[in-house]
């Protein structure tokens, strides 16, 4: 689901006559918690909020101002659902992905990390295959796990035409094991098979094989870490 804090953008600036923006908010937040509630009442494994103007909000505000109000606000629908519901509740974060180009992947990561993972969630999914240094950011993400949380690192990058192997997937866990506890590690996507646009370049067969390759590659991983 979207994320509250990208949903309160809407508001415009000039404000609306008899529709102040707080009472936009508390409608906003109501109807937030009730999306992430529904999945969970009807059976959803895990529901995940897409945060990727979490990165965004550095690039338009170094100080990291815009960030905190983001992280705030969507603590503000999270701090509604029980610890065990929390562990259910994840959050994405990228620096976009659609039709091949990027927003903010120029944002360096450990300015994000430590504000995202003050968010009340139990799962973080990351967009890691594409950073250009796996270890610096999993070393980060050790230093900010919480007891309970666990961590998706991004195996697969989508942009890239190249389909990964099983055997790089294998290695890039691995990679990832080597920080993170075995209990607190998963494997996922980084953005970019283009949720929002008909984006064409990257073609059905290839977007079905990288997936197929990052549950095969995570076989590989497990059978190597004995899990």
């Amino acid at each position: 689901m979207i994320s509250a804090s990208a949903l309160s953008l809407l508001y415009p600036a000039a404000g609306l006559p008899g529709y102040p923006q707080e009472a936009f908010l508390d409608d906003l937040l109501k109807e937030a918690e009730r999306d992430i509630r529904e999945c969970l009442d009807g059976g959803a494994a895990c529901v995940q909020v897409d945060f990727t103007e979490g990165r965004l909000a550095l690039k338009l505000d170094p100080s990291a101002e815009l960030l905190k109000s983001f992280i705030s606000l969507n603590n503000r629908v999270l701090d509604r659902f029980t610890s065990a519901e929390a562990r259910k509740i994840g959050v994405h974060t990228c620096p976009g992905g659609d039709r091949d180009s990027t927003h903010s992947a120029d944002v360096d990561y450990s300015a994000l990390l430590p504000l995202l993972f003050e968010l009340n969630v139990g799962r973080f999914y990351i967009q890691l295959a594409s950073e250009p240094d796996h270890k610096r950011v999993l070393a980060q993400i050790r230093e900010l796990l919480r007891p309970g949380q666990t961590v998706f690192v991004g195996v697969i990058d989508p942009i890239n035409p190249v389909v990964e192997t099983p055997e790089q997937v294998r290695d890039r866990v691995l990679e990832a094991a080597q920080f993170i506890p075995i209990e607190s590690l998963g494997t996922t996507d980084d953005c970019g098979f283009s949720p929002f646009a008909d984006d064409t370049s990257t073609s059905r067969d290839t977007a079905f094989a990288k997936i197929r390759n990052r549950v095969e590659g995570t076989a590989l991983a497990s059978i190597a870490l004995k899990v």
